[in-house]
């Protein structure tokens, strides 16, 4: 199974950008799809999260109204877009799949990508 996230970058406060993640080795549409992110020395969070049908997602507060998860099952790929980013935003994000009911725990994820980097200057 790969999970490969594309997409960070260096922007500007408010700027946006949209996160990808190709899977493969996996039956796609069988799993949800989480994104998560980790700022040097501090702990992993939860950013966003999508069932396997698309059907629901749930965001953290921090970037509910300003994210949004989408996906592709046809394609096997799953979308962060990412708008009016903020400098706290700074990260490396990941994207994980897993066969679970809690979208928010990243310990019941069964495979992650190997994450991208996202910088957002003041």
């Amino acid at each position: 199974v790969q999970l490969q996230a594309s997409g960070g970058g260096l922007v500007q406060a408010g700027d946006s950008l949209r996160l990808s993640c190709v899977a493969s080795g996996l039956t796609f549409s069988s799993y949800a799809m989480g994104w998560f992110r980790q700022a040097p020395g501090k702990e992993r969070e939860f950013v966003a999260g999508i069932s396997w049908s698309g059907g629901y997602t749930y965001y953290a507060d921090s970037v509910k109204g300003r994210f949004t998860t989408s996906r592709d099952n046809a394609k096997n790929t799953v979308d962060l877009q990412a708008n009016s980013l903020k400098p706290e935003d700074t990260a490396v994000y990941y994207c994980a799949a897993g066969q679970i009911t809690y979208l928010s725990r990243w310990r019941d994820y069964d495979y992650w990508g190997q994450g991208t980097l996202v910088t957002v200057s003041s």
